[in-house]
């Protein structure tokens, strides 16, 4: 396996391709912008092969494809308690890091869902995706020990129109010649969660899609530094106001700047890493399975981000002087806001079934319900850590890291921070942390991770049996279908 040393090595010899402020970032593992999240990503490495059996215990799995033990992110998700561990890695690392971890997340989930797919189109169709992506699983991501980010998100362009009806093609990724060798590639992924931290993006179709847009119908594994990607890191909410160097105003979450604008403008492709060309009967099943996998997990990480927002308010009650048993049943309420998501994730994984390529898939439903609820239910949550921490959290009231340095006035100003803990910096810092959580991207990332919530419930109408409920009323007291007709129908 990989050491956390070997990650930053291998990610520093990678071409730079990434921008960020209309400039070139020359080394990733160095900059401020880039280097937490590659420092985050090297810890989980770390994980892996340190000392510790009980994070060995949650970062390690024994490869179903080579026997070996290896990182959990390199394997195949080849039974409901693998999936189970994936969900508590991802608690387990927005604990540690304070965000998430796309490099060890996204592209994993996207590998899995195109084992499943592909091995459908392989017997239906007589291709042989199945196995040019075995040996990339085997060759590539296990050999190489491989983060991966994930590109699913294109630009779109119109919703009212498919791919092939926008005005600009590259709105979505699509395949714009096809070669002996292989495919040539051009267009938008964009909001895409991990790319800093990763060798390879797995880059899958946005949607299911008709005939007409077959182009749009690709899936493939990408070197993150190939010639002809160019990546934009996005501008998030902490680099608005304060850069200053070694400063806290902006706290430092590892790997805060996890999402990137892919532009792709004729990538070549070889055909031994391209899993889907056209085939778009199966593009539904990509971005099916896809969604149940991540979505069944993304209530494990949305509790690991509840589990940090219970710390920081325990730790701002006891700045402000006051004991946390004065917010014991608030601190209750927060907990079982966690433990709800979490457990209705891990119920949508005990649900599900094995695929017949030897995966686990969670079950549908209970997984976008649980992508439903994480877009509500962690509202609550942040609500609550604020009413603990008190007005210091509103950190639009609070001066800035510059200020309470300042040599003419920063004594004052942090000894009137200072509350009943005496530490004025720690108390400013413990709310920039709530920030963060409350009205930084830890919020987006509960309404839009994984995909909206809208998305979410169209696939639970789709999915719940409405008529049978309505069938079972009427059989319980007694009724015929006839007495209880839906408006409209004859």
């Amino acid at each position: 396996m990989m050491t956390g040393k070997e990650y930053i090595d291998s990610i520093r010899k990678m071409r730079p391709n990434i921008y960020k402020f209309d400039k070139l970032i020359e080394d990733v593992v160095t900059d401020p912008v880039t280097s937490q999240e590659i420092y985050s990503v090297s810890r989980s490495y770390d994980y892996c092969t340190g000392t510790d059996e009980k994070l060995k215990a949650i970062y390690t799995y024994k490869s179903a494809l080579t026997g070996k033990v290896t990182h959990r992110w390199n394997t195949l998700m080849d039974s409901m308690q693998a999936i189970i561990e994936n969900a508590n890695v991802k608690r387990h690392q927005y604990r540690q890091s304070g965000t998430t971890q796309g490099s060890t997340c996204t592209g994993w989930t996207g590998l899995n869902a195109l084992w499943a797919a592909t091995y459908d189109m392989d017997n239906a169709l007589g291709t042989d995706y199945h196995q040019r992506l075995k040996k990339y699983w085997i060759e590539q991501v296990e050999a190489r020990c491989l983060a991966m980010a994930g590109a699913i998100t294109d630009a779109k362009g119109d919703r009212s129109k498919t791919p092939s009806q926008q005005v600009d093609r590259n709105y979505n990724l699509h395949m714009v010649e096809k070669r002996a060798d292989g495919i040539v590639v051009s267009g938008y992924k964009i909001q895409i969660c991990g790319v800093v931290g990763a060798h390879e993006i797995i880059c899958v179709p946005g949607g299911g899609y008709g005939e007409a847009d077959k182009d749009f119908c690709i899936a493939f594994a990408v070197p993150r530094d190939a010639e002809g990607l160019t990546i934009v890191e996005c501008r998030m909410p902490s680099d608005t106001r304060y850069a200053e160097p070694g400063g806290w105003d902006v706290p430092h979450i590892e790997g805060n700047c996890t999402q990137s604008y892919l532009l792709f403008d004729r990538v070549f492709i070889p055909n031994e890493r391209v899993f889907m060309c056209g085939e778009y009967k199966y593009s539904g099943s990509i971005i099916g399975n896809f969604a149940s996998i991540y979505r069944a997990a993304i209530g494990a990480c949305v509790a690991g981000q509840g589990d940090v927002m219970i710390g920081a308010a325990i730790n701002l009650a006891r700045a402000n002087g006051l004991s946390m048993k004065v917010f014991q049943n608030v601190l209750n309420e927060m907990a079982i806001n966690n433990e709800t998501t979490y457990s209705t994730g891990i119920g949508a994984i005990a649900l599900g079934k094995m695929h017949p390529s030897g995966i686990w898939l969670p079950a549908a439903l209970q997984a976008h319900l649980t992508k439903v609820l994480v877009s509500r239910i962690p509202t609550d949550t942040k609500y609550r850590c604020v009413e603990i921490g008190g007005g210091i959290t509103e950190t639009g009231c609070m001066p800035s890291y510059k200020d309470i340095e300042s040599s003419k006035y920063g004594k004052q100003l942090r000894a009137a921070l200072a509350g009943g803990g005496g530490d004025g910096i720690a108390r400013a810092k413990m709310a920039r942390l709530v920030e963060w959580l409350v009205a930084g991207s830890g919020l987006s990332g509960c309404q839009h991770g994984g995909g909206s919530a809208d998305g979410g419930k169209l696939a639970i109408r789709a999915l719940t049996k409405w008529e049978e409920f309505a069938a079972d009323a009427r059989r319980i007291v007694g009724v015929s279908a006839d007495a209880f007709q839906e408006p409209g129908k004859n």
